[in-house]
C-alpha cells in the first residue's frame, strides 16, 4: 500500500496535481497543511482517491481538527501540520504526542524540510515543502514493515 504524503502547498495548487499524478498506486493522500484549501479543491478531481487532510497556521478560518489519527494499511498514523507542537524547534513534544496515540508513524510538516528518522518504534516523517521546495512523500506498507521516501518533483 503507498500513502501519498504532501505538505506546505501554499497556493500552489498544480505542483498538487502533479505529486498525485506520478504516484499513480498511491490511493490515499495524507495532506498536512498549509494550503487546505486547494487540497479540497483537488479532492474534488480525484474521487478515485482518499484524502486525509488538515489545517496548518495558514490554513486561517479551516473547521477541520488540527490532528488527526487513523489506521491505514494496519499501521497507526498520527499526523498534524507541526506548528502546535512546534517542531521548528523540537521534535519531542511530536514524538512524545505520536507514542501516547500508540502510533507508527508521526507525519508532520510546517518546517519546510524533509525529515526522515525511526527511533525504539517509531516513525518520524516531514515531506518537506511542495509550494517552496517541490518535495512530498510517501509510506510504503508492505509485508508488517513501513518504509518512507522523500520525492523531488520531476
Amino acid at each position: 500500500m503507498r500513502i501519498l504524503v504532501v505538505s506546505d502547498v501554499h497556493g500552489r495548487e498544480s505542483l498538487l496535481h502533479e505529486a498525485i499524478q506520478q504516484q499513480p498506486t498511491a490511493r490515499t493522500v495524507l495532506f498536512l497543511g498549509d494550503g487546505i484549501r486547494q487540497a479540497e479543491a483537488v479532492q474534488e478531481r480525484y474521487p478515485d482517491r482518499t484524502f486525509y487532510l488538515v489545517p496548518g497556521n495558514c490554513d486561517i478560518g479551516c473547521s477541520q481538527l488540527p490532528v488527526r489519527q487513523e489506521t491505514l494499511g494496519g499501521k497507526r498514523f498520527y499526523f498534524t501540520h507541526g506548528h502546535l507542537h512546534d517542531v521548528k524547534y523540537t521534535l519531542y513534544r511530536l514524538d512524545l504526542a505520536a507514542r501516547q496515540a500508540g502510533a507508527d508513524i508521526a507525519l508532520f510538516g510546517h518546517t519546510h524540510t524533509p525529515y526522515e528518522e525511526y527511533a525504539d518504534g517509531l516513525y518520524l516523517f516531514n515531506p518537506g515543502s511542495l509550494g517552496y521546495g517541490r518535495t512530498y512523500g510517501f509510506v510504503d506498507i508492505q509485508g508488517g514493515g513501513i518504509r518512507t521516501a522523500v520525492v523531488s518533483l520531476r
